[in-house]
């Protein structure tokens, strides 16, 4: 187990290497600079050559990388060229809230998509599975945007039970510390619920037909003929093999959970890494650009990596080794 991790590991450090070329030819090679954007139509070209010294742009591309790779490699993101602080503070600052929100996203995904698409499995063409049916394609095809700003219209508007912006009431000091979580928890409920609700249908889709597959395999019904129960044959039976293709999908869900952020914490003035990289885009920001698309970068790969690590949990004939 651990010398596959150890060489899982080293694979990742040449693909993140080319994530990170792609990434900082792309940034650069799209329209508009930091200058642009910091100097008025009115400014003389010599003080635009000026700060373009000042930020490193006058030099060529491949220069440029060759710098903050090796910045990088020290764990050093550089400076904002927008405030002037330093890219890995901005990111230590927000990182938590984005991983708290994935993470609580990915614990409502499995908790609610895996019964869902099972039951809907076992009880084939029931008026469950029709109405579930039904619900899994109305989640599709919503918009994660427009679903947002229903809710907070509803909730936040109408009924006034939730807030609709940020991670915290402004007499959030005069609370216990119960009541900071509790506030806190409340700030929370309609970001995770969007951030959750497209992979959910699908998920559920996927368990559906998982678990379809493998109720129909021999095994499942000899299990029945030895006069086992129907849950037990089910959960001891057919459940872990169903897991196979789920844990796949949960894994290769990151980049999309990630990707969604930007959406739902703009929307939501959420202080995380998706609102943080939706402005340093707007600013061309390089730096700040660079630094979140390897964080983003490192979260998917690990992502992946939990993903084939659960493979081996999940069913003991897969067997995790470093040949």
């Amino acid at each position: 187990m651990f010398s596959y991790i150890g060489k899982r590991l080293i694979q990742m450090v040449p693909l993140l290497l080319g994530i990170t070329i792609i990434s900082f030819a792309v940034i650069h090679l799209a329209p508009g600079s930091p200058v642009d954007q910091q100097m008025s139509l009115k400014t003389s070209a010599q003080a635009m050559q000026n700060l373009k010294k000042l930020y490193g742009l006058d030099k060529p591309l491949w220069v440029q990388y060759k710098e903050w790779l090796l910045r990088f490699v020290k764990l050093d993101f550089g400076k904002s060229f927008v405030d002037g602080r330093s890219v890995l503070e901005k990111i230590e600052e927000r990182i938590p809230i984005t991983l708290t929100i994935n993470v609580l996203s990915m614990l409502l995904i499995f908790i609610v998509a895996v019964p869902i698409g099972v039951i809907s499995a076992t009880k084939r063409y029931s008026v469950f599975d029709k109405i579930s049916t039904v619900l899994v394609f109305v989640g599709f095809s919503t918009p994660t945007f427009w679903l947002a700003l229903l809710l907070m219209i509803f909730f936040g508007v109408q009924l006034g039970v939730l807030p609709i912006s940020g991670i915290q009431s402004i007499d959030v000091s005069g609370l216990s510390a119960a009541g900071r979580l509790a506030d806190w928890g409340r700030h929370l409920i309609l970001p995770v619920f969007v951030s959750a609700f497209g992979s959910i249908a699908g998920l559920s889709r996927y368990s559906r037909s998982s678990m379809l597959e493998v109720i129909r395999q021999d095994y499942i019904r000899t299990a029945r003929a030895k006069g086992l129960s129907e849950k037990e044959v089910i959960r001891k039976h057919a459940l872990k093999n169903a897991m196979l293709p789920i844990v796949t999908i949960m894994g290769l869900s990151v980049p999309g959970l990630i990707g969604g952020g930007v959406i739902f914490e703009t929307i939501f003035a959420i202080p995380g890494m998706g609102q943080l990289y939706y402005q340093s885009v707007m600013s061309r920001d390089y730096p700040a650009i660079m630094g979140l698309m390897v964080i983003f970068a490192v979260l998917t790969l690990a992502g992946n990596l939990i993903a084939d690590i659960a493979y081996g949990l999940v069913d003991p004939r897969i067997r995790l080794s470093g040949r």
